[in-house]
């Protein structure tokens, strides 16, 4: 059954949600620990290519950094939903500034590539998982709120916004300071911003005790749906992997290196715009469906990139594909609410979030062989491929992402544990 429509009048905004007690207390050194992620893969690609003079090189020790943060993100969101955010967030924030540092000091030294790809693993691996861990905040303050909703989709802009900064800022710093300078950066705002956000310690999720855990806690990937959801994000980490390289190399091209930073902006605009218009949106069809919808069109877009030749067309496509990404990132972290226990929604936005940087870890090495061998823009082929295999996994297996009962008492529709209109 399709959740009930709301009036747009009636519809529960930014504004109310911005008024909740307490939210900025998070909000704001939320958003300055999440900065540096959106900085780490081009960073990385842009110093590792200074240093060796290949695409393919730069984009597999980034995927390495990638992999490793798919692999151990979700423990680490596990660990959070027992122990607490703050009990991981600051020994997390000082391994990756470490490791940071010592990936950048050995690629400057010319170290092998397979060192470069042993210092990748403990750089992936920490990085902080600030994006879920202010969700699980939401859920915290909001709990069977109408509003998380609006709180999935301000999460999505702000996250987009980041995307459209960090690649700005890391093009600017390795391409008009030093190569090593945008890695340098990432690691100090990860450190400072990490702690930051550590220290707003009234606001977290209170750790599940012991017989909550061993009661409640199932995996979260063990729900069929969340596994769905992970193939889609998958494809929406390609789309990210494959356009931060195919970028570069388009840029690199042409002769304007700088000009990589702002079609990368403009990509990530055209995301975080479509999510502040999403988010205000009084839908009328259920999400599972929005999904579909959604993710059809990314695909649609996805496919013109690998035509483009000039920077104005190539910026047209990137923004138009930006658009479709939000819808399908909104939606899916929408679902988690009903088909996830509460004990394990951290762990579940980390599944996802990994997905995602699995997705672009694949992605920006398959995309920086393909720039290394084919023809200039060939990388772009990666995120057409990514969406159209992930769009068949959600056709075949959208019936999963019908929430389950999941408390004592589940409203009908929609799934959530008290009856209330959410879309």
């Amino acid at each position: 059954m399709a959740s009930t429509v709301t009036s747009t009048s009636s519809r529960p905004g930014y504004g109310q949600l911005l008024r909740t007690r307490g939210a900025w207390t998070f909000l704001l050194p939320g958003f300055a620990a999440r900065q540096p992620f959106a900085m780490l893969t081009l960073s990385i690609v842009l110093l590792v290519q200074h240093t060796t003079g290949s695409y393919g090189a730069a984009g597999a020790v980034a995927a390495v950094t990638g992999v490793s943060m798919a692999l151990f993100a979700p423990y680490s969101g596990r660990l959070a939903d027992r122990h607490g955010q703050r009990a991981i967030l600051l020994p997390g924030v000082l391994v990756h500034a470490l490791a940071g540092v010592s990936l950048t000091a050995l690629a400057l030294a010319h170290a092998p590539l397979w060192v470069l790809f042993a210092a990748a693993v403990p750089t992936g691996a920490s990085v902080p998982q600030i994006g879920p861990m202010v969700r699980a905040r939401w859920g915290v303050k909001l709990k069977d709120s109408p509003l998380m909703p609006t709180a999935a989709a301000f999460e999505s802009v702000t996250d987009e916004l980041t995307f459209v900064l960090g690649p700005l800022l890391a093009t600017a710093l390795c391409t008009a300071v030093a190569p090593a300078a945008g890695l340098l950066a990432e690691a100090t705002l990860t450190l400072v911003g990490g702690l930051l956000f550590a220290a707003q310690k009234s606001t977290q999720p209170q750790p599940a005790t012991a017989a909550q855990h061993q009661a409640e806690h199932t995996s979260a990937l063990h729900i069929p749906g969340v596994r769905v959801l992970i193939a889609v994000f998958l494809g929406i980490g390609s789309v990210f992997g494959g356009m931060q390289v195919s970028l570069a190399a388009f840029s690199e091209s042409i002769g304007e290196p700088g000009i990589n930073g702002v079609l990368y902006g403009v990509f990530a605009a055209g995301n975080m715009l479509s999510g502040v218009v999403c988010g205000a949106i009084a839908w009328k069809a259920a999400p599972q469906r929005r999904l579909v919808v959604g993710y059809t069109a990314l695909a649609l877009a996805a496919a013109g990139l690998w035509t483009a030749h000039s920077v104005v067309v190539l910026a047209g496509l990137g923004l138009l594909v930006g658009m479709c990404i939000a819808p399908s990132l909104i939606t899916g972290y929408t679902l988690v609410e009903g088909l996830v226990p509460a004990g394990a929604r951290t762990e579940a936005f980390t599944w996802l979030t990994g997905a995602v940087a699995l997705g672009q870890a694949a992605a920006v090495t398959v995309a920086g062989q393909l720039e290394d061998r084919l023809w200039d823009g060939a990388g772009f082929l990666v995120p057409l491929a990514g969406t159209v295999l992930a769009l068949v996994t959600l056709v075949s297996l959208r019936s999963r992402l019908a929430a389950r009962p999941l408390g004592r008492v589940v409203a009908r529709g929609v799934g959530h544990r008290t009856p209330f209109t959410v879309d």
